[in-house]
């Protein structure tokens, strides 16, 4: 199967664009497709060249490079709707390339047969909408420009979602939920993103765990929680600042990972009296430093389609807190493999998870290992095979 597969960009570094490095590789490998990535910038995949003879079904991964163009979100999102439907018609009509199927994680092209649903922007408009009725709401022009942004997006939303002809696959129930209630499809596909156990595993996160630590110059005594991921408000790190301005007299640190300017969290944490308790952290692709160097994952999201941290690092053993928001939520037992939030804005609550879990280290480690445990079900093999299933169904019809 010749794919066409279009993406901003595919990295190690960032929950989505990792998924999808994951899944190219085995349709690539396993399945023998022939996939052709339309994307600005790519990054930890095996990319074959693209005038290279190759046996017919062999499979590989060629890359078509989209231009990209400074500026704003908006003005970034309509240049690769525009370069990428560029890039593909003249490798169709120039150099003769026809695809099986065009494949998207999110709406990143107006004719594509597969999407996978990573966010709904839906939803995250509701949310931009709470957060500017707060007192720390954004700049004027930061809420106009974002206003536009989601505006044009939830109706690219509106026009793809609710075409009966593309196929859409869910990476949790939570957002097969959404589709529906949003754009009444009732033929989303729940396919849960996987984790590499052979890479995240307890004896993987233990070898590193002194080093990591060492690096960081935390005590063995320190019991350092873990946040990684973008938006971190969205991810619920304010709730996190606040839970541990209460545990003031546990030693605890905190790894904040991910892409986000710490500027106002750091204001933030300077006013709760805990930033000296704080480490910002750019992401990286070894991840699993991350996990090594902490003692529990925390993640109390405001909404998370997924949460593909939480799966790694409950892989790793590590005991994990994150709400019923996040997506992952629902394949968790509260309580047994992990702490479920009902409110992520519940401080309090968490700052209990905690200290439960800080002085409880029986129960911390048998979490750990129950959570190492329910993970091993969760591969990225199953998610490539559910893939590849649903695109031969595609590609049937088409």
């Amino acid at each position: 199967m010749r794919l066409a597969v279009v993406s901003p960009f595919v990295d190690r570094r960032h929950g989505t664009e990792r998924a999808l490095a994951e899944l190219l590789e085995r349709l690539a490998r396993d399945e023998h497709c022939e996939i052709h990535l339309y994307s600005q910038r790519v990054e930890g995949l095996a990319l074959a060249h693209p005038g290279v003879a190759r046996p017919q079904d062999s499979g590989a991964i060629i890359w078509h490079k989209v231009r990209s163009i400074p500026g704003p979100h908006l003005l970034r999102f309509l240049a690769l709707l525009f370069f990428n439907s560029l890039a593909r018609v003249w490798d169709q009509w120039i150099h003769g390339l026809r695809f099986d199927l065009v494949l998207s994680p999110g709406i990143n092209c107006l004719d594509a047969d597969v999407v996978i649903v990573h966010a709904l922007f839906y939803r995250l408009r509701e949310l931009a909408k709470e957060q500017d009725l707060g007192a720390t709401r954004p700049s004027l022009l930061r809420r106009l420009h974002r206003r536009s942004y989601y505006a044009f997006l939830t109706g690219l939303e509106r026009k793809i979602y609710t075409n009966p002809r593309v196929s859409l696959a869910a990476v949790s129930q939570r957002t097969a939920t959404f589709l529906e209630d949003y754009f009444r499809r009732q033929d989303v596909h729940v396919i849960p993103n996987g984790v590499d156990t052979a890479r995240f595993s307890p004896s993987a996160r233990l070898a590193l765990r002194a080093q990591a630590r060492l690096r960081r110059s935390f005590q063995e005594s320190d019991f350092v929680l873990l946040l990684v991921g973008n938006d971190w408000r969205m991810k619920g790190l304010e709730t996190i600042l606040r839970a541990i301005s209460a545990l003031r007299d546990l030693p605890i640190r905190v790894i904040v990972a991910g892409d986000d300017s710490p500027d106002s969290f750091r204001e933030t944490a300077r006013s709760l009296a805990v930033l000296e308790h704080c480490r910002f952290e750019l992401p990286r692709e070894d991840v699993l430093d991350f996990y090594a160097a902490a003692d529990l994952y925390v993640s109390p999201s405001r909404e998370d389609s997924f949460g593909l941290p939480v799966a790694e690092a409950m892989a790793c053993g590590l005991p994990a807190i994150t709400s019923i928001f996040a997506g992952v939520s629902s394949l968790l037992q509260d309580g047994v493999d992990s702490f479920i939030l009902r409110d992520p804005h519940d401080a309090k609550t968490l700052a209990t998870m905690i200290r439960t879990l800080y002085q409880r280290a029986e129960w911390r480690s048998r979490m750990g290992q129950a959570a190492a445990k329910v993970s091993l079900e969760w591969t990225w093999d199953r998610n490539a095979a559910a893939i590849i299933q649903l695109l031969r169904k595609t590609a049937a019809k088409k």
